[in-house]
């Protein structure tokens, strides 16, 4: 080990969270994290390496390439990720539920709100001020990630046909798998006799995703609070992707399967789920309360968050090796690459939907300008922005 990592590896250490720092930052981020994963993301990497300096760029660029390799929300699971580096097992479980628990309380007060006044509270108003603000954090962390990770011209080509794969409509898996097997073949032609293990490592991990989304589809199942539990176990033990793709297997299943929703409860359980912060995976917990009550609410939040602790704490043990090795190393590249390209993405089309007039841009520059100029903390100004929002709803 030469100094450099020597003291890189010192600083790391000295700088570690305790368990409590580690449950109030994430309770934080679970209360404040609007805007979806690409924000959550954004929001993790200035507080745990910006500010706090528990980890590195680049090892928070690891975990980050490791969440994609697994089924699963990505921001929850590198929160879990996150955790577990800095306390193992207390931490893994402590940072999770600390990310999660803050929004599945709020959505399940909104959903006892919907069901007795038929409505939950407007949310547009809050929202116009929240989104300029998350696209201006999620830039700046893609501006600092980027540099971190595009480290060579190839990387760069990678990350520019990622970007353009991802607005033709190609699946996000199916991107994340070409820019990492593109990463570890180019690493294999110009170092032939290297053996090929990180390839190798790849090819269980895709197959696991084509299986499960082969095998995803359930028969028609009668209602009970155990079928709820284990068609959300199913969705968080198969979804590969954002979100988003979420909404696509709940639409499928439980509005045209097993006809459990309608068309518009589901509109409005994913209305609640953007409008709220935290994991968009907590549309889980609206569903799982609209068809069984706090109970129901309880076991689809559990289930459908349970696969991603499962996960992290199967494939977090092996990150280290993976990079270790070069071909690996090289696939982990391709990934951090891609995820960066379809965070890209997601940070455009988040711009085109926040970014509706004058007053939104001048918002989203001028929390640019704060952001970069003063290092002022992303929570204050998520705030901020909820209350110019406010504000410029009553004035209209």
């Amino acid at each position: 080990m030469n100094q450099l990592d020597a003291g890189q590896s010192q600083n790391t250490m000295a700088s570690s969270g305790s368990l409590r720092q580690i449950a109030v930052l994430f309770l934080k981020l679970g209360m404040l994290g609007f805007g979806g994963p690409a924000a959550h993301i954004a929001m993790m990497h200035e507080e745990v390496v910006n500010r706090r300096r528990w980890m590195s760029r680049e090892e928070f660029l690891d975990l980050l390439g490791a969440t994609n390799l697994i089924p699963g929300p990505n921001s929850t699971e590198l929160a879990i990720h996150i955790g577990h580096r800095q306390h193992r097992w207390p931490g893994l479980i402590v940072a999770g539920c600390c990310f999660i628990l803050p929004a599945a309380v709020v959505v399940t007060i909104g959903a006892w709100a919907y069901v007795r006044y038929g409505s939950f509270p407007e949310a547009a108003a809050l929202l116009y001020g929240v989104k300029p603000v998350i696209i201006a954090i999620v830039l700046q962390a893609l501006w600092e990630l980027g540099r971190a990770a595009i480290k060579t011209k190839f990387l760069a080509l990678l990350f520019a046909a990622g970007a353009a794969l991802a607005f033709e409509g190609m699946h996000e898996l199916a991107i994340l798998f070409a820019g990492a097997v593109a990463s570890g073949l180019g690493h294999q032609l110009r170092h032939p006799k290297v053996r090929n293990s990180g390839l190798l490592a790849v090819g269980p991990i895709a197959l696991l995703g084509q299986t499960a989304v082969a095998t995803s589809a359930m028969g028609v199942l009668p209602f009970s609070i155990w079928t709820l539990f284990l068609f959300f176990l199913k969705v968080g033990s198969v979804l590969f992707g954002s979100g988003y793709v979420l909404l696509a297997f709940m639409r499928a299943d439980l509005v045209e399967r097993y006809h459990w929703l309608t068309e518009s409860q589901l509109l409005d359980a994913i209305a609640i789920g953007q409008a709220t912060p935290g994991p968009l995976f907590t549309t889980a917990t609206f569903i799982g309360y609209l068809l069984g009550g706090l109970l129901g609410a309880t076991v689809s939040t559990f289930g459908i968050f349970l696969p991603a602790f499962f996960f992290v704490a199967v494939s977090g043990p092996f990150l280290p090796q993976l990079r270790r090795s070069p071909t690996a190393g090289a696939v982990l590249d391709g990934i951090n690459t891609a995820s960066l390209s379809l965070m890209a993405v997601v940070s455009y089309q988040l711009g085109h939907a926040a970014l509706i007039d004058i007053p939104a841009i001048i918002l989203a520059i001028a929390s640019a300008f704060v952001m970069v100029r003063f290092r002022i903390n992303s929570a204050w100004l998520v705030l901020g922005g909820a209350a110019v929002g406010l504000t410029h709803y009553v004035k209209a």
